[in-house]
């Protein structure tokens, strides 16, 4: 709601509040302010969210100094603010979170003494918190987070403590760059309820003063490098605790010891948790009596907390009936789950990465959007009434457990399935028709099990798909062209199958977003169309064990993910976490960092011509596999671009010349294979080249010399060349001994054995008795063989 004049304001002199949240006064901020110094009597004015550039510099006197409330959150405001803003000295709340404020926060706020809450949140300050706030001591909230503050709070707290009855009750200073401990002196703030010290980088040890914050109801100290032991004593007083998180780093080197409770089994808490929020500590390995007494929780995450218990029946069943959000995955729980279980109130349910096993648990929950019991020991058959018991289910994770049978009709009736995985299971049967044909549906992934069939000819008729990998199984016929209309697909593995025909030409065409293309292992032939290179996000290209011909195209180098680093890319890769991509002969699987992966692979196939220069200009380039081929010509003299291959492998083609000077530049080269080639010349010296040893990597090209091979290059580059009278000699050398050590070979080995028997009497006398014996019972055998007959 844009506005450009502001008269109507002037005549309303006894205007005590105001608010125009959301208004357009990017032109006429400045005048407004102007006006508001008619208004002695205004207490309130809100004015967040409407685009403010700037204040006028001067006001000459103000007249507004009652004012206690100014909010100006989310603007467009920068330093230096004007000094009359800091001569409203009556002001009790003061929000400015959300603009544009960087650098040191100025001693200018000092005089502002009278202020009860504090909003500088998300803004761009930095250095250290200063002193200042800790001498407002009619504080009651401080809110700098979303920052770039340095260093420590001692004296932020220091400032606190030294108020006679300092009254802060809320203090957050989340995302920051703070470190340092936390000081003990945390324990004086005794009216604190809510303290905030998410995604930092503080460190040491927690203090048990904080045990002394009685009036504590939320307490988040995750995201932080903490060590050391959590006891008793740092929960001694908290009474009203209400909401706890902790924990979720990912492992560092400066990380000697995870953070660890080392309570006793039997401790009762003096708190009833509404949330527990614990990730990346060591909890278990027992299920306690504190966390079997907190019966109140409605959202309950402890993930990697190294438990190794089954489930306590009683306590899983009260939190049943109120728990909203269940978090236990990626720990060593076992046993097995309840069958019938209702859960009203429950979104998101994850048991995944643990050691569950028996049948897949039939629990009811009318709201639940997300189930995941992937990565466990689950068997049997997935239920048939899935769809009944959960009718809003989006997100479906059934992956790497042992089920078998085919995927059942209740799957296909979830209208609202946005991401399928049953991936590593032992299903089989046919890709079902009807779930080609949900319409939400983003992510497939039933690789690896044991599928076959055609996929449905609608397969894709939806426009939905984002990613599909039918990888590892026993599918057949054509890719669909119905997949034409995915034009949001992203990702395409259907490696290890048994597709045949040509890659379809609506893969960059159409779906021109596809960033992961895996077709190996397949009877796929044809030529690599043109469309190919118009796929701008594709950075994995895996064509590998096929049957294709023709030339690599030219145009390759349009592949811009391969030449052109985007940070932006990467959040394409957060609607799923789990991919396979195939490095150095391996298969791996990766995760999210599979966006960093840059490869092609084009291996045993029936690819000929020359290996195009415009191949070199992608020089983002992991790993590049052109093995076993029908290349002919020289490796492309700029190969030395490719600056970030780990991976070459050329071998198994007809490749001539010499090995380029350039391939010498690849620093990060760990992985090279140039062997049955028809290269030749000297191997060139320096840099990673030295670090690889291996002379197998250039064997099967005869004329190529120097390191690591024996052949020593003559002074014009090349192989010595041997005489062919030395060839002959060598020859007749050979077959002289091969003939000599054969009767040498039959001198020893006759009369170690005969020699033997004629000086040892009873040696002998053994042998022929043994000999009899075999004759005897021959004769038996066969004898008895003429009697049956």
């Amino acid at each position: 709601l844009p506005s450009n004049n502001l008269k109507w304001l002037s005549n309303l002199s006894s205007l005590k509040y105001l608010s125009l949240e959301g208004v357009d006064l990017s032109n006429t901020g400045v005048s407004l302010v102007i006006a508001f110094n008619k208004f002695p009597s205004l207490l309130e004015l809100h004015l967040p969210a409407c685009q403010i550039k700037s204040l006028p510099i001067s006001l000459g006197n103000v007249n507004f100094t009652s004012l206690l409330i100014l909010d100006m959150s989310y603007n467009d405001l920068k330093f230096p603010l004007p000094e009359w803003f800091f001569h409203l000295t009556s002001l009790r709340k003061l929000d400015l979170s959300g603009n544009f404020l960087g650098g040191p926060v100025p001693r200018e706020f000092q005089s502002l003494k009278s202020l009860e809450a504090l909003d500088l949140s998300f803004n761009d300050l930095s250095g250290r918190i200063p002193k200042i706030f800790g001498n407002f001591c009619n504080l009651k909230t401080l809110n700098l987070a979303n920052n770039q503050f340095e260093g420590g709070i001692q004296e932020l707290l220091g400032g606190f403590s030294s108020c006679p009855n300092s009254e802060l009750e809320s203090l957050d200073l989340s995302s920051n760059n703070l470190k340092s401990q936390l000081p003990a002196s945390v324990g004086m703030l005794h009216n604190l309820k809510y303290l905030n010290l998410y995604n930092n980088d503080m460190s040491g040890s927690i203090p048990k003063s904080l045990g002394q914050l009685s009036e504590l109801v939320h307490l988040d100290l995750s995201f932080n490098s903490w060590e050391g032991f959590l006891t008793e004593a740092h929960f001694t007083n908290l009474t009203r605790l209400k909401y706890f998180s902790l924990g979720k780093v990912f492992p560092r080197p400066t990380l000697p010891i995870p953070l660890i409770f080392n309570v006793s089994y039997e401790w009762v808490p003096p708190f009833k948790l509404h949330k527990i929020n614990i990730g990346n500590c060591k909890v278990g390995p027992a299920f306690g009596a504190w966390l079997q007494s907190q019966t109140e929780l409605v959202f309950v995450k402890l993930d990697t907390t190294g438990i190794s218990d089954s489930i306590p029946e009683d306590w899983f069943l009260k939190l049943s009936s109120q728990v909203e959000y269940l978090d236990l995955s990626s720990n060593q729980i076992h046993g097995k789950l309840p069958l019938q279980l209702k859960l009203p109130n429950a979104l998101l349910l994850d048991l995944g990465h643990n050691q569950f096993d028996g049948p897949i648990p039939l629990w009811s929950g009318d709201n639940v959007v997300r189930f995941k019991l992937e990565t466990n020991s689950f068997s049997g058959t997935i239920p048939l009434n899935f769809d009944q018991k959960f009718p809003k289910l989006e997100f479906l994770y059934l992956a790497e457990n042992h089920l078998h049978g085919t995927i059942p009709p209740s799957i296909c009736n979830m209208k609202h399935l946005y991401t399928l995985s049953l991936r590593n299971n032992n299903l089989s049967g046919e890709f079902p028709k009807a779930l080609s044909l949900l319409p939400d549906i983003m992510v497939v992934d039933v690789a690896y099990n044991s599928l076959s069939g055609n996929l449905p000819s609608s397969m894709g008729d939806s426009g939905s798909l984002f990613m599909l990998k039918m990888n590892n199984n026993n599918f057949e016929g054509e890719i669909p062209f119905s997949l034409q209309t995915c034009t949001s697909l992203r990702n395409i593995d259907l490696g290890n199958n048994r597709f045949t025909g040509e890659i379809p030409p609506w893969i960059g065409s159409t779906a021109f977003l596809v960033s992961t293309l895996i077709l190996r292992s397949n009877f796929l032939s044809g030529h690599i169309p043109q469309q190919l290179c118009n796929l701008g996000y594709l950075h994995i290209l895996d064509l590998a064990h096929n049957s294709f011909s023709g030339t690599i195209p030219k145009c390759l180098n349009n592949l811009t993910s391969l030449r052109i680093f985007n940070n932006s890319f990467y959040i394409l890769y957060l609607a799923y976490d789990q991919q396979t991509s195939v490095m150095r002969g391996r298969e791996l699987q990766l995760n999210t960092s599979l966006a960093y992966v840059k490869s092609i692979d084009l291996s045993s196939n029936r690819f000929q011509g020359e290996i195009p220069q415009e191949i070199c200009s992608l020089v983002l380039l992991n790993s590049l596999n052109l093995s076993m081929n029908q290349f002919s010509g020289n490796i492309p003299s700029k190969i030395g671009k490719l600056s970030q291959l780990d991976t070459l492998d050329l071998s198994l083609n007809h490749l001539s010349g010499q090995i380029p000077q350039s391939l010498s530049s690849l620093t990060f080269l760990s992985n090279l294979n140039l062997s049955y080639n028809n290269l030749s010349g000297e191997i060139p010296l320096g840099n990673q080249l030295q670090a690889l040893p291996d002379s197998s990597i250039y064997e099967g090209n005869p004329f190529l010399c120097g390191f690591p091979l024996s052949t020593k290059c003559s002074e014009d580059g090349n192989s010595t060349p041997k005489d062919p009278k030395d060839n002959d000699n060598e020859d007749g050398n050979e077959k002289f001994w091969f003939y000599v050590s054969m009767a040498l070979g039959f001198i020893v080995g006759f009369w170690s054995v005969f020699g033997t028997l004629i000086v040892k009497k009873s040696w002998r006398y053994a042998y022929f008795r043994w000999f009899d014996n075999i004759k005897d019972k021959a004769t038996l055998f066969l004898r008895r063989l003429v009697c049956q007959e």
